[in-house]
């Protein structure tokens, strides 16, 4: 990245130390860093499957040798309790290989001409090729390995990335691309470019642009659709997950399950659980022990292994919770756990008596808190679930599989998990949403998908 006279200074948003900084890119140099990643794309198509898979194999192994300090980093820079960013550090092990293997079976098909009358002394089959430089937006909250579903497939198919991270969370990227140079990956391949709202402007207009995966809110993917034309774009955008416990669950794992699904980095996660339906006649019971769990997660110092819940990640995010938890008790809900503030420390918070159109019911809560809601019939628990403008998972504990079939079904969401929370995934499953939870899907294979495009080919042995 070029000599800036522009910087920005990265907080901490535990303690408000300064992290580090980076530039603010200008217009000049984001053009640049396309520029080079358009010219790194022949290189990167022409490239051996064998040495994609083993760039992504040599940046899971560098990866895996650096899980504490870029644990200790993440939880620096965005607040994550150290447990769960030494665990995002193992997940993006993880991408990295999975996207390797994916590079080495890459494959097209043979198609059958001579099903047709005009096919007949014909061959056809297609490849996949890469569809060209894909530009990447990251939000905050998973900088590491949110990063590595974007770059390890975009690898993986031949495809050069520039990427602009959150601003308040470069810092993990950069050193991702440091870890991918010393991976082999040609100069150019990867760009990191750090900014504000302009630079993510400028990136995602520029015709030299193929592709644009963006994760981040829904008014940012709206603007982003606008202005794509006719280019492919992936959109991974928020939920307000669900979980319906049903009267046969398993209400110890409910209960420690959503308790983890609930409160884990603060619910900023896009798949957190905001929406817990319980059959009434469970109900009594899962409140007590889902209250006396939460109750004993410890909040404070992302530093510490004792840690359960950090800092939201700035005194906007904790600003707008405490408002929509005030909203909530003005309209009739009762705070059953938590509901205070010490800065941008959010003690878990517990909501009843909410009606569904509180904001903390059906907008994106994005912060540590949970509404419990009583339900009698299991379909009517379905359509609550279901009725949402977001799409992205949902939970359903229930033993009876006439019920769990029901629910697949029914929910309209991108994955339905069947005795456990919509806060689960796995890096190599299709991962995404429907209505305004976002377009197309993520995990290696199916990203991988995104950034290739078909290349049909026709012998004609009659000539």
């Amino acid at each position: 990245m070029a000599v800036n006279e522009h910087w920005m200074e990265v907080i901490s948003p535990y303690d408000g130390s300064v992290v580090g900084r980076v530039p603010e890119c200008t217009e000049d140099q984001v053009r640049e860093a396309i520029r080079r990643a358009s010219e790194a794309a022949p290189g990167m198509a022409a490239m051996p499957a064998y040495q994609r898979g083993a760039i992504l194999n040599k940046a899971a192994q560098i990866i895996a040798g650096q899980v504490d300090d870029l644990g200790r980093l993440m939880a620096r820079e965005n607040g994550k309790p150290l447990k769960y960013s030494r665990a995002e550090a193992l997940r993006a092990v993880d991408t990295f290989n999975f996207a390797a293997d994916e590079a080495r079976r890459l494959h097209g098909e043979t198609i059958p001409l001579d099903a047709s009358a005009a096919g007949v002394g014909k061959i056809g089959y297609f490849v996949r090729v890469p569809v060209g430089v894909i530009a990447a937006i990251t939000p905050f909250n998973f900088p590491l390995n949110l990063s590595a579903h974007k770059i390890a497939p975009a690898i993986a198919a031949g495809c050069p990335v520039v990427m602009k991270p959150a601003p308040t969370t470069p810092m993990t990227v950069l050193r991702l691309a440091e870890i991918l140079r010393e991976a082999g990956l040609p100069d150019g391949a990867f760009e990191v470019v750090t900014g504000g709202a302009d630079v993510g402007t400028w990136l995602t207009t520029d015709p030299r642009i193929a592709m644009i995966s963006f994760t981040g809110s829904v008014p940012v993917a709206r603007q982003i659709t606008r202005t794509a034309g006719l280019r492919r774009v992936v959109l991974e955008l928020g939920g307000n997950a669900a979980t319906i416990i049903d009267e046969d669950a398993n209400l110890d794992h409910a209960v420690s399950r959503n308790v983890i699904g609930s409160f884990s980095y603060s619910g900023q996660t896009c798949i957190s659980v905001q929406r817990i339906y319980i059959h009434r006649s469970r109900y009594e019971e899962f409140r007590q022990k889902f209250l006396a769990a939460a109750e004993k997660l410890v909040v404070g110092d992302p530093l510490s292994d004792q840690t359960d819940i950090g800092p939201l990640i700035n005194d906007g995010a904790a600003d707008r919770i405490e408002s929509w938890i005030a909203e909530a008790v003005g309209q009739g809900a009762t705070v059953s756990l938590g509901g205070t503030r010490q800065g941008r420390l959010f003690q878990p918070t517990v909501l009843e008596n909410v009606r569904p159109e509180m904001q903390l019911m059906c907008a994106e809560a994005f912060g540590p808190v949970v509404s419990l809601v009583p339900f009698d019939d299991f379909d009517d628990a379905l359509a609550q679930a279901d009725d949402s403008t977001f799409g992205l998972q949902a939970g359903v504990y229930t033993r009876d599989l006439n019920k769990a079939m029901r629910a697949v079904q029914r929910l309209n969401v991108g994955g339905v998990i069947i005795n456990d929370v919509p806060t689960l995934r796995i890096d190599h499953m299709p991962y995404g949403g429907n209505k305004e939870s976002g377009v197309g899907r993520e995990g290696p294979r199916f990203a991988i998908e995104e950034m290739t495009t078909l290349k049909m080919v026709i012998i004609n042995l009659g000539v």
